[in-house]
């Protein structure tokens, strides 16, 4: 329906974003096309896959499968929001330094269940690591160097605090 929008403030990377959105646009869609953030991937479009992977007020979940004005008043951290002024986020870099990627669709995904891991448990064990990534698919089957990154960004999280 025309003129059908609901105004909306979405709290993206610590930036409130004031938006006039139709209320059954997904949050995957208000951050790709409404804010271009385009970090977050639409493949499959049904919460299958995790390419579309953000942090809602810290934890891992697919945008494809949120509607954006659910998410007013939320903290929203997408793959673009991670590195510090200019510095990657340590997972970034362990999966430069993992080569934990091939074609590099996955990679915001799998970086952001790995965040929201770390974030919650500084020192994960290899399972924890497997399942927090468990619901990311890779296509290209990455996911050896995928844990190892895992295991990477751990151990300098774990320099980081101590």
């Amino acid at each position: 329906m025309p003129g059908n929008h609901a105004d909306v403030t979405l709290n993206v990377n610590h930036t409130p974003h004031q938006l006039a959105i139709e209320p059954r646009r997904t949050l995957l869609d208000a951050l790709r096309h409404n804010l271009g953030l385009t970090g977050a991937k639409k493949v499959c479009d049904m919460g299958d896959c995790g390419a579309c992977t953000v942090l809602i007020d810290g934890r891992a979940q697919y945008a494809c499968l949120r509607l954006a004005v659910d998410c007013a008043g939320a903290e929203i951290t997408t793959v673009e929001g991670l590195a510090d002024a200019g510095e990657l986020d340590p997972i970034q870099r362990a999966f430069v330094e993992a080569d934990a990627f091939q074609c590099g669709f996955c990679t915001p995904g799998q970086i952001m269940s790995l965040r929201a891991l770390l974030d919650a448990t500084p020192h994960p064990t290899d399972d924890e690591i497997m399942r927090a990534v468990s619901g990311n698919l890779c296509r290209c089957g990455a996911y050896q160097n995928i844990v190892r990154a895992g295991r990477i960004a751990a151990g300098r999280a774990a320099d980081r605090t101590e």
